[in-house]
């Protein structure tokens, strides 16, 4: 069995070449190779076979990633489809030259037919929910303008007691064709405009497009514990399809106002609560708020301003059901306007404190000069020939005493 060649080798085209570059090197190819330009010749048959194997995986993103990864196993059946039976298996490479040249080749097969079956478009509606919606889930109603089929013509865009016809000039296929010596040129039918079938008696309500534009109201299940950016899909709230095609989607974002109190953290809440220093030092319970609701929770004697302290279970629900915590934040709020007695208090309590009086003994021991040199302390004489030493102070040598050393008479 050969082993199969590289598919960037089989199109003459680098491993990093653009889309545009493997299109062309694709059609020099098909152009030369071609069984309609080459009949009988077997090799050149294989050859644009060999190109149009190359070319359906390469032109693929998916296929041509799978493939620069693994090699020819990583597309294996999927690239080899249709391959194997012969040349009849082509007929979808000829629409890709098509597509990729304006021409079709002749004798090839059947030209492609453009249905007029179309899926609906997909819509998006911007929802916006207060925090406590997202937390407990609603059930809202929203207007959502779109085209749906029209109700007198059933979505055929034909008058009641008509119905489409096929087209006589392309005979449904959608397309044209132009011989052109060795080839046939293929364009979209002007008849028809592609759909294969034309209408003789329009429907006045849609003038013959099958879809009229309506405004439907739409129930909206919004589920506890949805967060900021959430899509939810709505299947076959979208647009109707063209030609009876089946409509699309509906996708609901989800927008969650900002909260006057409460900050979200994935499942957890973040918020703060104010208390007066007199709570902060002897303790206290506090009512703490939630989103449905109110609690109380005890505050410690000596808690400091900016101490956070968590509830559990008092956040907001995932969509799994585990529900997050409440983070609390206590801020210590400095008293102002204070009265006559009031200061008083105050003033005995500062009095009173130690903190206080640790500060005066530190004034006092700066004022003792306790970090400054001791009095008579021989300083350090830095000479050229030895830094940092202290220079011994010259020896005291002894006096004669004149008298005491004087011989006797």
């Amino acid at each position: 069995m050969a082993t199969k060649r590289d598919y960037y080798e089989v199109l003459g085209v680098a491993r990093n070449a653009t889309e545009t570059d493997i299109k062309k090197a694709y059609r020099r190819l098909a152009m030369k190779y071609h069984p309609d330009k080459n009949p009988g010749d077997a090799a050149a048959e294989e050859k644009f076979k060999e190109a149009a194997e190359a070319y359906a995986v390469l032109s693929d993103p998916e296929q041509r990633a799978r493939y620069d990864r693994f090699g020819h196993a990583g597309v294996g059946a999927a690239a080899a489809g249709g391959f194997g039976g012969g040349f009849a298996g082509f007929q979808n490479f000829e629409d890709i030259l098509g597509d990729l040249f304006g021409f079709g080749f002749g004798g090839a097969g059947g030209g492609r037919r453009n249905s007029q079956v179309q899926r609906g478009a997909d819509l998006r509606y911007d929802l916006e929910l207060t925090l406590e919606e997202a937390a407990n889930g609603v059930t809202t109603q929203i207007r959502v303008p779109r085209l749906e089929a029209c109700g007198d013509c059933n979505g055929s865009g034909a008058a009641r007691g008509s119905s489409p016809e096929t087209c006589p000039t392309c005979g449904g296929l959608g397309q044209v064709r132009y011989q052109q010596g060795f080839f046939s040129v293929t364009r979209t039918c002007p008849q028809c405009r592609g759909t294969g079938q034309i209408i003789r008696d329009p429907c006045r309500t849609c003038r013959g497009e099958g879809r009229v534009r309506r405004e439907k109201r739409i129930e909206i299940k919004v589920p506890a514990g949805v967060d900021d950016g959430m899509r939810l899909r709505v299947s076959g709230e979208g647009e109707a399809g063209l030609g009876g095609g089946p409509p699309g989607d509906l996708q609901v974002v989800i927008h969650i106002r900002e909260h006057d109190i409460f900050e979200r953290q994935d499942n957890n809440l973040l918020c703060q609560v104010s208390i007066d220093f007199v709570e902060a030092a002897l303790g206290a319970e506090i009512e703490v708020p939630l989103l449905n609701g109110q609690t109380t929770m005890k505050v410690p004697e000596g808690t400091q301003s900016g101490t956070t302290f968590r509830l559990r279970g008092k956040g907001i629900p995932s969509l799994s059901g585990e529900v997050g915590d409440l983070f609390v934040v206590v801020n210590v709020v400095t008293p102002t306007n204070l009265t006559r007695e009031q200061r008083r208090l105050l003033e005995e309590f500062a009095a009173a404190s130690p903190r206080r009086e640790g500060r005066k003994a530190v004034r006092k021991t700066e004022e003792k000069g306790f970090f400054r040199p001791r009095q008579g302390r021989h300083l350090r004489h830095l000479t050229p020939a030895g830094a940092g030493r202290r220079r011994r102070p010259p020896k005291r040598r002894a006096r004669k005493d004149s008298r005491r050393n004087r011989p006797a008479a």
